[in-house]
């Protein structure tokens, strides 16, 4: 099993923080990024008990934090398609994990809720069937995310897209959910079994973009986190952007390294697809592509090491 340390994120990262804190070996805020000042904290915890003092929360420094509780994996530990929509989803909400699973918007666009990672909403049919998917596998979730609205969300979920619509609409103000039904979706998404949902219902973005690593000669981690950002956030490829693409490659210098050669062809798609987009667009699209081909960069003031916050590296899928 993994461990957690410098650059890990996420909930499990935020439960060491708060322990560390209530231990008063950690001063800092418990924001869930493991930097330098949760190292520090997590060496004087290891030190104090006798623990190797390496600044790493492996399971027994886990089991000393949580007595008679077993470590919780850590991304790298899981597959590459939750990898690569943690990834994308972090820059959709500008969030880590679990938070990036819980993406919501209101009726902004006509589509009553939008839910998730990819967004699946009601306008166009596609979040009810993974709501009752949840419901019919784990509706003690359900019932307690949901506490006493779980019957109308419930039936509602069931109902036509018309009486969707209109109830999603119901639970607004100006296009932003009202609590508690926003606190309460937000809380859906950061389970681990609708993440589990989520990863079932993106496959067809996920294989997409394996496809379009074979298509462009593409063969690393990083490759599918971009095609499938670029699947997510753009759609596709058009023939004329994979013509210029495709000319690029022609000068990439034959005598590097497949490493090298793989991180220039992943730059050039990352350019080419930025270029191709919304003038509006085009340098966010730039800085989120750029980071994924480089494996680390800054996305809305946001700083991201894809190997050890997300575990998607440049290495063969």
């Amino acid at each position: 099993m993994s461990n957690y340390g410098l650059g890990s994120q996420g909930a499990a990262v935020n439960r060491i923080q708060t322990r560390l804190k209530q231990l008063g070996n950690y001063a800092g805020q418990a924001d869930g990024v493991y930097a330098a000042s949760t190292e520090t904290a997590v060496k004087a915890f290891q030190t104090a008990h006798a623990i190797g003092a390496t600044g790493v929360v492996g399971p027994q420094t886990w089991g000393a934090l949580f007595p008679g509780e077993a470590m919780p994996p850590p991304i790298i530990d899981h597959p590459l398609i939750y990898r690569c929509l943690a990834l994308t989803g972090s820059y959709e909400t500008d969030s880590p994990i679990p938070d990036c699973f819980a993406g919501l918007s209101g009726d902004f666009d006509g589509q009553g809720i939008s839910f998730g990672v990819l967004q699946w909403n009601f306008g166009q049919g596609s979040l009810p069937p993974l709501l009752i998917e949840m419901d019919t596998k784990h509706s003690d979730v359900l019932k307690h995310v949901f506490g006493g609205n779980y019957a109308t969300f419930k039936s509602t979920i069931h109902a036509s897209k018309a009486q969707q619509l209109s109830w999603a609409r119901s639970i607004q103000h100006n296009n932003a959910l009202v609590e508690p039904w926003r606190s309460q979706f937000k809380a859906l998404g950061k389970t681990q079994e609708f993440q589990d949902i989520e990863v079932l219902h993106a496959t067809s973005v996920f294989e997409k973009a394996k496809a379009w690593c074979h298509e462009y000669g593409v063969f690393t981690e990083r490759a599918v986190a971009l095609m499938f950002d670029i699947g997510t956030q753009n759609g596709s490829i058009s023939a004329a952007t994979k013509a210029l693409i495709t000319a690029d490659f022609v000068h990439i210098p034959s005598s590097g390294t497949a490493e090298t050669k793989e991180v220039a062809r992943l730059r050039i798609i990352a350019n080419r697809r930025a270029e191709a987009a919304n003038p509006k667009w085009v340098e966010d699209v730039r800085a989120r592509k750029l980071t994924i081909a480089n494996g680390a960069g800054q996305v809305h003031g946001n700083s991201y090491r894809l190997d050890v916050q997300y575990g998607i590296r440049l290495v063969a899928f």
